[in-house]
């Protein structure tokens, strides 16, 4: 305290000092800040001067430089005129001789059209000739053709109703012995006259015991049901017990380690020898704190020290009630809290905190804290005490709460023993009733089987008897009819006509019809290149009237062009003359402003000279005038600081003064008497002492909250952990069992596909072969290693050329290909009905009877039924029906149908 008052003196004396300077260096200041605007002003005229000439200088510069460009410019464009003027002349030249080739052109051009008339004129006689010759040849191949196909269809048919009757004929026979055979054995059975097994009472008597049996179960089933629903309540009630109980015994535990007391503490605190009213432990610990971890055990080196009450303690302000009326078995603390008010809110402690006595406090039930020295600490400020203090309180009621759910756990658990058993015994009840209930439902059902077994097979062999006996009648008219069809067949394909002498004629046509179509394309390529030429001519010669035309409109636009470039040129030559003599008047201009900008660069700098002066004084008197504020500034601060470190030295000094008093009854000069210490003996460092404070306070937060359920919870994990493991490894299982599943199928399917393919590969190969008359094809895999994501090629060689692929066939060619391709695929795997859309469209009469063949042929040896979709006259004429849409009127569509078979009968019959 000595030292703060000598250190406030000398700091109030350097302020009056300071004060001093202060004002002289303001009064400085002011002057020369008078000074500086006048000298500003005179810079800134002398620069505005400086800069108008400057700017007039640079516009001479610039009209200079503008002077020089635009004769450059014009010298350019003077330039340009010229090479412009050569052009056009150039121009009209060519245009001249352009004109005179066009000229000789068309001359050229009349004469050769003379005489193409005539040409033409005989080009298409020729035409016509051609073309009256090929129809007349093609008429007679169509007719001749159609009447082949004709024949070939009825013998074919006439086959395969042949072949039909005669395979109806021996199915019928082998049928009806099957029918006769039957028969005789059914017959037989009857005559035997068997009798069903088991008497009627059987039935009777066991349905009797059924009826009974079903009652028995019933009852047992339904005391079955009260006694689980009695268990099932029973354990949730003692399993709930058994949760409170250990989840209070669990909470018992921890709170008991948290607050008990150990042995080896020789001086126990005093917060363990209080009793705290209810929601009254915030307060005290908040006002407290860390004191109440202090012993009231006189031999204690830091302890409470058991006083007198004060005769005449000051009173509390209105409204605040003492807080030793809610704390009991603290004797010792008696007038500390008997100066500590406890106040209902926080609006009520803010209003009564100005009117307390030195010493005293306040405190609300949240833990707010009002000193009467203003030190102040906010609601909900969280305390080791009242932490401890709610624990102690906790662990009162968590004991009284374990008493009664030990008794509740006893009563559940006898009365769920009791409700077990009575279950068990309803169950055992139960399942025999079940069981007998079972045995009488069997015995119901063989003795219903047996019977009904007996009547069934009576019945089912009468019936069969008698269908038998009428698909023997259908038989036998059945057989006459396939025996007739096939003796009609065979009469009519003796009187069926040999196909071989019209087949000759039919190559002859073909022939003398391929060269006739040969000469007919000649002359059409003829009149069509003759026509061509004409016309060709004939555009040429309107080419050239308008090259004409557009040669003689250059020439006259060239002379135009000329002549406006003439008066461009003389324009340019007169501008040039002009701009040559602007540059010596621009010079006289450019001399006068340089004398007059000499002149104003010095004035202004010497205006600058002055104005730098001026400023340089002002900057050099702020700064003095700054520096003697900012030291008379800090010379106050330290007076200030000074008198604040006094006044907190001498209240820390009554502080400890009062501390020492209170805790060990002497003044600080008795302290080391009263304790014991001799003044040569060491004490200990105090940083020792903080770190051991702070050591055991950080241990303390760092175990943190007890976890009621931690071993619960660790317990839930487990058997989470436990599930996650197995469903895990049934996870690997199936992702096993699938890998191999699908390694089985694609190894079953390679297999599949690879027999499939080597049978289709085998049909196309025929088909192929047999379509084209000749030649070989075959399919092929583009990866033979994976066949299941390999592709497809087909590779064929028709007759007389090499093996390709179909991309690089005809038309035809691919058509037949494909359609080898298809049918190989469909003789593999048959279907009942296969639909054929405009699949001959490509090809000619050879390949479509071709065709036509192969579809009969799969058609008699298989049970597929063809609907074909064609425009083909030669396809048509094969099939055995077909089916038209007519428009007998406008907007009236009809379906016609003509059955060729029928057709054929009613003309061989006629």
């Amino acid at each position: 305290v000595a030292a703060a008052e000598a250190r406030l003196e000398a700091a109030e004396s350097s302020v009056t000092e300071l004060t001093g300077q202060a004002a002289s260096a303001a009064t400085a200041q002011a002057e020369v800040a008078a000074a500086v605007p006048a000298l500003r002003q005179a810079e800134a005229e002398a620069a505005a001067e400086l800069h108008r000439l400057a700017v007039a200088r640079d516009g001479l510069d610039a009209e200079e430089a503008r002077v020089h460009d635009a004769r450059r410019e014009a010298e350019t464009r003077l330039e340009q005129i010229a090479t412009d003027a050569a052009r056009e002349g150039a121009l009209a030249e060519d245009a001249t001789a352009a004109l005179a080739r066009l000229e000789t052109e068309r001359t050229g051009l009349d004469a050769a059209r003379e005489g193409e008339e005539a040409d033409a004129a005989s080009a298409r006689a020729g035409v016509e000739d051609a073309s009256t010759a090929t129809e007349a040849s093609e008429t007679a191949f169509t007719a001749l053709t159609a009447r082949i196909a004709a024949d070939e269809t009825r013998r074919a048919d006439l086959t395969r109703r042949l072949d039909e009757a005669e395979a109806r004929i021996r199915h019928l026979t082998e049928r009806a012995a099957e029918i006769a055979r039957e028969q005789d054995v059914l017959r037989a059975r009857a005559e035997e006259g068997e009798e069903a097994a088991g008497p009627e009472g059987t039935l009777e008597q066991a349905q009797a015991h059924l009826e009974e049996a079903r009652s028995r179960a019933e009852a047992a089933e339904a005391a079955r049901s009260q006694a689980t629903a009695a268990e099932a309540a029973a354990r949730e009630a003692m399993r709930e017990a058994e949760q409170a109980h250990t989840r209070l015994g669990a909470e018992e535990a921890a709170l008991t380690g948290l607050v008990a007391v150990t042995d080896d503490d020789m001086w126990p605190p005093v917060i363990d020898q209080i009793t705290v009213a209810p929601g009254c432990e915030t307060a005290l610990g908040a006002v407290l704190g860390d004191d109440l971890s202090a012993p009231a055990d006189d031999g204690a080196p830091i302890h409470w020290r058991l006083l007198a009450p004060l005769e005449s303690p000051p009173a509390l302000p209105t409204g605040a009630e003492p807080l030793n009326r809610h704390v009991e078995g603290a004797e010792a603390l008696r007038r500390r809290l008997s100066q500590t008010g406890l106040v209902p809110d926080e609006a009520t402690g803010h209003a009564l905190a100005p009117h307390l006595a030195p010493g005293q406090r306040l405190v609300s039930r949240d833990g707010a804290v009002w000193r009467w020295d203003g030190f102040t600490v906010a609601p909900d400020a969280s305390t080791a005490a009242a932490t401890r203090l709610a624990q102690r309180a906790r662990l009162e009621e968590v004991r009284a709460a374990l008493i009664d759910a030990e008794a509740k756990l006893g009563m559940a658990r006898e009365h769920f023993g009791g409700a077990r058993e009575t279950a068990a015994a309803a169950e055992e009840a139960a399942k025999s009733a079940q069981d007998a209930l079972g045995h009488a439902y069997a015995a119901v059902n063989e003795s219903r089987e047996a019977q009904a077994a007996q009547a069934e097979r009576r019945s089912a062999d009468a019936s069969r008897l008698a269908a038998l006996e009428e698909a023997a009648e259908r038989l036998r008219g059945e057989l006459d009819e396939a025996e007739a069809r096939g003796a009609e067949a065979r009469e009519e394909q003796g009187q069926a006509v040999d196909p071989e002498e019209a087949r000759e004629r039919e190559v002859a046509l073909r022939a003398e019809l391929t060269e006739r179509r040969a000469r007919l394309i000649d002359a059409r390529s003829t009149l069509d290149r003759l026509t061509r030429e004409a016309e060709g001519r004939r555009k040429r010669q309107a080419d050239i009237e308008a090259e004409v035309r557009s040669w003689r409109t250059r020439i006259e636009s060239a002379e135009q062009q000329r002549a406006q470039l003439e008066d461009r040129r003389a324009a340019a030559q007169t501008e040039i003359e002009r701009l040559a003599a602007m540059p010596r008047e621009i010079a006289t201009r450019r001399d006068g402003l340089l004398g007059y900008l000499t002149a104003a660069e010095a004035k202004r700098k010497a205006a600058a000279d002055r104005l730098a002066e001026g400023e340089e004084a002002l900057a050099e008197a702020d700064r003095r005038l700054r520096a003697a504020e900012g030291a008379l500034a800090q010379a106050r601060e330290d007076r200030v600081r000074c008198e604040a470190g006094r006044e907190q030295g001498e209240q820390s000094r009554q502080a400890i003064a009062e501390r020492i008093l209170e805790r060990l009854e002497c003044t600080p000069a008795q302290v080391l008497e009263a304790g014991g210490v001799k003044e040569s003996e060491e004490l200990p460092a105090e940083d020792v002492l903080e770190a051991r404070v702070e050591r055991l306070n950080r241990e303390r937060q760092n175990m943190g909250a007890v976890n009621l359920r931690a071993e619960q919870e660790a317990t839930e994990m487990a058997e989470q952990i436990e599930t996650l493991e197995t469903e895990r490894a049934d996870l690997i299982a199936a992702i096993n069992r699938l890998r191999h599943g699908i390694a089985e199928l694609n190894r079953e399917g390679r297999e599949r596909l690879l027999a499939s393919f080597e049978e289709v590969n085998q049909h196309f190969q025929a088909l192929f072969t047999r379509l084209f008359g000749g030649g070989r094809a075959h399919l092929t895999l583009t990866d033979p290693n994976d066949p299941l994501e390999a592709g497809l090629e087909i590779m064929a060689s028709p007759p007389g050329k090499r093996l390709q692929i179909l991309s690089l066939l005809s038309g035809g060619e691919r058509a037949l290909t494909a359609l080898a391709l298809l049918f190989a695929v469909f003789l593999t795997n048959p279907a009942p009905i296969c639909i054929l859309d405009e699949v001959d469209a490509p090809l000619d009469d050879a390949n479509v009877d071709r065709f036509c063949s192969l579809l009969e042929e799969i058609a008699h040896t298989s049970s597929t039924r063809f609907l074909l979709i064609t425009h083909h006259r030669l396809s048509m004429a094969r099939m055995d029906r077909l089916f038209g849409v007519t428009m007998t009127e406008p907007g009236v569509s009809q379906l016609v149908s003509v059955d060729l078979r029928e057709a054929e009968a009613l003309r061989a019959t006629a």
